[in-house]
């Protein structure tokens, strides 16, 4: 019995192990090979691989796991630039390796036999920007792009078997080279100023990202599946590419990402030029629309008599009625930011689609729906990741260039690109604009003809010739080809704050609309804001992939050396406060223009390079600086704002403060609505309130839906906070007023008021109290500004490079002075009737601190205390002279103070010498700014 049983035993093993075999067999052949993991790389920074053959033979190299850069493997030259404030440090982020030039990447490779007569596809998705593949030390073709994947047809040389695969990537600009119908030329691109080749934001790194695949496909299979809606949105056209007939019918199957099957039919084909099928049908009632509210997204098969091809995609079309931009056929209001390949881990774009969605719900957690690719294209996991959260991308060219059209074999180059940019990223719902690259300038003719070329090719995106030019007249009206226009100005004034919250007192009833309601196609205001914000010296510890902040580092050590090191957290956040005080007013103004279709922030987080534009109110991480939450972000900026258009932000007891409320409305219809107002005082008193009911909101803009009245009755100043509300939702919108009292005492017989340095000095050997204010234009010292300091003090050193106050509120000297600790409206004419002195050798105590730019810091200071000799002394370089009938904020600083001095409070430690004010005096002219100066 026991061998009997045993013998079953192994004749059952024996059936099973046959049954398994047999199951194997038959199992589906793999369709593709993944290349990554590790390489052999030799570096050829001489150019001599060529010659010696290195794709012949196996060669001993370092060795390398891709997707990998050389600088993320730290292979390449050590840095030992060491932190300095100069152009040079501080023009971007420092690269811990680098290298330029050819690297020679190594791996042998193993072809299953059941890719015997397959055709063999291999492909690279982002390389920097020329490879070469060699299979067994053949060479198998070159290719050129900066926008996506590298592909080589290997068919007739991978036979089943191990090879040898070598690629050559030459991350150089010296000498980059573009195929032309089978011939290499050279060819110029951009300086390297676009961001798809720069050190400035992403590094020139040699390497090979995303995926690296070897994919066999049966011969004739179909490829290439596009999916178009109509602009009708009643039908929905494929088509795809095979080299053989298809037949008179194919099988197309549309389902849902869930699984829902909303088309299965045989289709009838008809055939156009080339290869290419197409396919047309009535749009199925079950598709949904896409858009940012409802991202609903499809998967599109096509089964043809050799095989099958898919795609996936979202139901939209973009388009534009009388200037409006449509999405669908509804209105839509582009609240946008650039993303410039800012990465400091890696140097480099994810390209897994995970880390692009973590990016784009922090986006849309402070109420952004638009990416702006500045002078470069995204992997495709960008656009996967912007699909499945309803958010929409405008990509450009890799193209920043001041001389277009001048080189011939640039020009195709860029051709070839924009054809491959709408071939691999076409379906994609989220792209709905494209230009041909960033403030371009040049001849023009040749963006227009590129344009012409691109529209009937693809018209799911609109298209522009520029991301704005200071070329004119280009940058102040749309070219005859632009489908879309992105400027600062146009021909009739500025459309966006740089060039107006520093020339005009604070008002807030205005919008773009003299600049703007003439423009005939959807307008999207460039790059508004880049307020900088000061460094934050907590960020370095950061930094711990392949960058290193010497920028940062060279700022810190120079903070150190002058003992300003420990106020740094404070000129971060009061300079961070103002600056997204600005950016407030800059997107209610766009909301407010009718004919506005969008903004574009550069930026909402950091931009490392070109200078150290530190314009963020997020660090380059994406991190917050403690400045703005979300949540607050998002109250003036999201799908729905409540606006209010008043006259000014300072008011006198007695005077009718007065607001028309509106509400922009990108969202839906909203019928039978209450809008609440409310005014209250800093202690959340409330002072007013009011109520609109059976307000019906349609998307646009919803104009003078009530009124807010409310007159001035105090007897002393205070900050008042008006806050509307629709009633029952989440949109509420909030601003401050000043309102100060008329008849105030600016003079006091125990303190001498003067202009008169002369007659300062026998006050204070008398050791009388004094009040110090000469005119300001007679003081040496940087003129007076609001607005922080442009972009960036290192890139545009032609400006009064501020940023803003810093003081203690609770200070005694501002009892009466109700302030923050740093810039709000009610400082604009502080600060514009001002110079900011430099006291660096003045032992003096600033009672209002001017945080001075981050290449100088000086200590600076528009209102400063000081024992002098037996006296005691007030300086202010702020005008408290002048018109104060008319100045209120003024009057109001200059009796605050007084106050102080009358007070038991004041005592001032620091002691200096009369010398040191007359040192003060300006001996020579000063200079006038405007804000164009800049780009000067």
């Amino acid at each position: 019995m026991l061998n009997k049983f045993n013998v079953q035993k192994t004749g059952l093993f024996t059936g099973t192990l046959i049954i398994l075999l047999i199951l194997n067999s038959c199992s589906k052949a793999p369709t593709s090979i993944t290349i990554s993991g590790q390489w052999q790389v030799k570096l050829d920074s001489t150019n001599i691989g060529n010659s010696q053959g290195w794709a012949n033979s196996k060669f001993t190299g370092t060795s390398i796991n891709l997707p990998n850069t050389l600088d993320g493997a730290k292979i390449g030259t050590t840095d030992t630039l060491k932190p300095a404030i100069n152009n040079y440090v501080m023009s971007n982020l420092t690269r811990k390796y680098q290298y330029i030039g050819k690297a020679w990447y190594q791996k042998e490779i193993e072809i299953p036999t059941s890719w015997k007569d397959k055709n063999i596809q291999l492909g690279l998705e982002r390389i920097i920007w020329e490879s070469s593949v060699y299979i067994d030390g053949k060479l198998m073709g070159s290719a050129n792009s900066l926008v996506g994947s590298h592909n080589y047809n290997l068919t007739n040389n991978l036979t089943p078997g191990k090879h040898l695969l070598t690629i050559c990537i030459d991350n150089s600009n010296k000498f980059p080279l573009i195929n032309v119908a089978g011939t290499m030329y050279p060819i110029k691109v951009n300086q390297d100023m676009a961001h798809a080749y720069t050190n400035h934001t992403q590094i020139k790194w040699n390497g090979i990202l995303g995926d690296m695949e070897l994919v066999a496909h049966d011969k004739n299979e179909p490829e290439n599946i596009q999916i178009y809606p109509n602009a009708a949105l009643n039908k929905l056209k494929v088509t795809f590419n095979q080299p053989t007939q298809v037949g008179e019918s194919v099988s197309l199957i549309i389902k849902s990402t869930d699984g829902v099957e909303v088309y299965n039919n045989k289709v009838k084909t008809s055939k156009t030029e080339g290869n290419e099928f197409v396919l047309e049908i009535d749009k199925p009632k079950d598709l949904e629309l896409w858009d940012e509210f409802n991202p609903k997204l499809y998967d599109v098969t096509v089964v043809t008599n050799t095989g099958t091809t898919s795609a996936r995609f979202g139901y939209k079309f973009v388009s534009s009625k009388g200037g409006d931009l449509l999405l669908n056929d509804k209105r839509i209001f582009l609240r946008g930011n650039l993303e410039c390949v800012i990465f400091p881990l890696t140097g480099h774009p994810p390209t897994k689609k995970e880390e692009w969605a973590t990016l784009i719900k922090q986006a849309k957690d402070y109420g952004l729906n638009h990416l702006r690719f500045h002078s470069w294209c995204p992997p495709k996991s960008a656009f996967e990741a912007a699909d499945e959260a309803g958010f929409y991308v405008q990509v450009e060219l890799p193209h920043w260039s001041l001389k277009v059209g001048e080189d011939k074999n640039t020009t195709q180059f860029l051709k070839q690109e924009a054809d491959k940019i709408i071939k691999d990223y076409g379906n994609h719902p989220s792209f709905i604009f494209m230009a041909l690259g960033n403030e371009l300038q040049g001849d023009i003719s040749v963006l227009n003809d590129m344009v012409a070329d691109l529209k009937p090719k693809d018209n799911r995106h609109l298209y522009a010739t520029t991301a704005f030019s200071f070329q004119q007249p280009t940058g102040t009206r749309p070219e005859k080809e632009d489908e879309f226009f992105i400027a600062q100005w146009t021909d009739k004034g500025w459309i966006r704050g740089q060039g107006i919250f520093n020339a005009k007192a604070p008002h807030f009833n205005a919008d773009y609309t003299s600049g703007a309601g003439h423009i005939n196609v959807p307008l999207v205001s460039h790059e508004i804001g880049q307020y900088s914000v000061y460094p934050d010296m907590s960020e370095i510890e950061k930094y711990t992939g392949v960058l290193k902040p010497l920028n940062f580092i060279a700022v810190k050590n120079d903070l150190e050396k002058k003992g300003l090191i420990d106020l740094a957290p404070d000129f971060t956040y009061a300079s961070g406060k103002l600056a997204a005080l600005l950016y407030k007013e800059e997107i209610e103004r766009a909301l407010k223009t009718p004919s506005f279709d969008g903004f574009q922030l550069l930026q909402l987080q950091d931009f490392p390079g070109q200078g150290t534009a530190l314009v963020g109110l997020l660090n380059a991480f994406w991190e917050s600086k403690g400045v703005i939450s979300a949540e607050e972000f998002s109250q003036f900026n999201s799908e729905l704002v409540p606006l209010i258009r008043f006259e000014k932000a300072v008011y006198e007891n007695e005077e009718t403060f007065e607001a028309s409320i509106e509400i922009a409305n990108f969202y839906k219809e909203l019928k039978n609505k209450t809008i609440d107002w409310v005014i209250t005082d800093e202690a959340k008193n409330v002072v007013n309130k009011g109520s609109l009911t059976d307000v019906n909101l349609v998307i646009g803009n919803n104009t003078n839906l009530g009124k807010i009245v409310h007159t001035i009755k105090i007897n002393k100043a205070k900050k008042l906070t008006i806050t509307v509300r629709v009633n029952n939702t989440k949109y509420k919108n909030s601003w401050n007023i000043w309102v100060y009292p008329k008849n105030l005492s600016t003079t006091d017989n125990d303190i001498v008021f003067t202009a008169s340095i002369a007659v300062a000095e026998k006050a204070l050997q008398k050791g009388k109290k004094v009040f110090l204010n000469p005119n300001p234009k007679s003081l040496k010292g940087i003129t007076g500004r609001f607005v922080p300091v442009f972009w960036s003090p290192v890139h545009f050193p032609n400006q009064p490079a501020t940023m803003g106050v810093l003081l203690d509120e609770k200070h005694p000297a501002f009892t009466k002075f109700p302030t923050d600790s740093y810039s709000n409206w009610q400082w604009w004419d502080l600060c514009i009737n001002s110079k900011s002195i430099i006291v660096d050798s003045i032992n003096a105590k600033p009672l209002v601190r001017v945080i001075d730019n981050f290449v100088t810091n000086h200590h600076l200071t528009n209102l400063f205390e000081a024992k002098v000799g037996k006296g005691q002394l007030v300086f202010s370089s702020i005008d408290l002279t002048s018109n104060l009938n008319k100045r209120p904020v003024a009057r109001q600083l200059k009796h605050s103070v007084i106050n102080y001095m009358k007070s038991s409070s004041f005592n001032p430690s620091n002691s200096i010498n009369i010398e040191d004010i007359k040192s003060l005096k300006l001996t020579g002219k000063q200079s006038n700014f405007s804000a164009k100066d800049i780009y000067q």
